[in-house]
């Protein structure tokens, strides 16, 4: 049976996303046909264009981007309990390193663990996918290649049940 890892070893975190471009005119034409394909299923029920579908990018990551993660985590300081927060914001690129390097000064212990609402589903993914599209190094917590679903060192709030 699984025990429950220590909260002091846990980094509880939200992201922030938005759609890439301010507006469906300044992506690409590439990219435009490839979030109107993307989209093309989801607005068939509603009968939109994708310009008109674009407000919704910022749930994908390939045609969205983070604008900011808050993190927290419990410390002990002067031998008292204390829960720490910390945002980053601003450009993307700038705020997914120092996302990183917290991850791997603080958390990259086979005993930490990330921590999220719908995080499997959602904010793990997308930061990892960001991660990538700026030709980052992953953090050991985010790197899941080959691992089965016991092996992911994850806690999402929406799979714990009352």
């Amino acid at each position: 049976m699984k025990t429950a890892p220590s909260l002091e070893h846990i980094l509880f975190l939200d992201i922030e996303t938005v759609p890439e471009a301010s507006s469906f005119d300044q992506l690409k034409p590439t990219t435009q046909a490839l979030y109107a394909a993307k989209t093309a299923y989801k607005r068939k029920q509603d009968d939109l264009r994708a310009e008109d579908y674009y407000p919704q990018a910022g749930i994908w990551a390939e045609f969205g981007k983070i604008i900011c993660i808050s993190v927290g985590y419990l410390t002990h300081i002067g031998g008292k309990r204390q829960f720490r927060v910390r945002s980053f914001s601003g450009d993307e690129k700038e705020l997914l390193l120092g996302f990183s390097d917290l991850l791997n000064t603080y958390f990259s212990e086979p005993i930490h663990r990330l921590c999220a609402h719908n995080g499997k589903e959602f904010d793990f993914p997308f930061i990892a996918r960001r991660i990538l599209k700026h030709q980052l190094a992953l953090p050991k917590l985010l790197q899941l290649m080959g691992k089965k679903p016991w092996e992911v060192p994850h806690v999402d709030t929406l799979e714990l049940c009352i």
